[in-house]
């Protein structure tokens, strides 16, 4: 496994006249976890998928290891860049198998077999080894979202963006999910998540991010951003969600 450090510089996003990002600016070391938090509409979700070039920034950078990816061919990025979404992003008409196999051959050019011993490798992680040849609808919420993981790290990415990846989960759900993402912070990987799950993010990242209206507010270690924030719109955040 190889991991990327991550940086973000004066980054900025418009839809038309609406200023999303307003420069974010946010460092992350090289195998570790950074949580960003924040209320709805802050940004959260466009940082990541401007991270990822699903919405291309109007200003500032993006590097990985101090080297700008910003003018990178956006299928080369997404190689490096692994993404997990609220939603799964499964393909219905196709086996559990097949959503990994099929990127593994697309993207990364894999032989058949290379594909089919990487993706059962990675379903094995994630504990779906068994599901290989079901449909996601035969599946759980939590099990698709597993697979959504296996899906990203079969791509052996420097860095992992997880954008709210338990939010559709019935509650009953989210701890298996949760758990895994765990395991793999604990493993070094570089992670971005957005959560609204603040034992999480307490418990598992190195740092977190306060978000608003397209701004990172305030940064530092989970203790002293949940114990003692320091900004007045942080400390009303944490006393509406803890």
């Amino acid at each position: 496994m190889t991991n990327s450090s991550l940086r973000v510089a004066d980054l900025h996003v418009s839809f038309g006249t609406l200023e999303v990002l307003r420069g974010v600016d946010l460092a992350v070391p090289s195998g570790s976890t950074t949580c960003v938090i924040g209320p709805s509409g802050s940004g959260k979700s466009t940082l990541l998928r401007a991270i990822n070039q699903l919405e291309r920034p109007s200003r500032g950078d993006v590097l990985l290891d101090e080297v700008s990816v910003v003018r990178a061919d956006p299928d080369a990025l997404r190689r490096r860049i692994g993404m997990v979404f609220q939603h799964f992003n499964l393909f219905a008409h196709r086996t559990v198998l097949d959503n990994l196999v099929l990127p593994l051959r697309s993207v990364l050019r894999l032989s058949k077999e290379e594909a089919r011993e990487r993706a059962l490798g990675h379903l094995g992680d994630v504990g779906l080894a068994d599901k290989a040849p079901y449909r996601p609808s035969a599946l759980s919420g939590g099990q698709r979202q597993r697979v959504a993981i296996a899906r990203a790290l079969a791509m052996r990415p420097e860095v992992m963006l997880f954008d709210e990846a338990t939010s559709a989960l019935d509650p009953e759900l989210v701890k298996g999910v949760l758990g895994l993402m765990a395991e793999l912070s604990a493993t070094g990987m570089t992670m971005v998540v957005v959560t609204h799950e603040m034992g999480f993010a307490r418990s598992v990242a190195d740092q977190v991010a306060f978000m608003d209206h397209g701004r990172v507010v305030e940064v530092g270690p989970p203790g002293r951003v949940f114990e003692s924030p320091s900004s007045p719109r942080l400390r009303r955040f944490l006393d509406q969600v803890l």
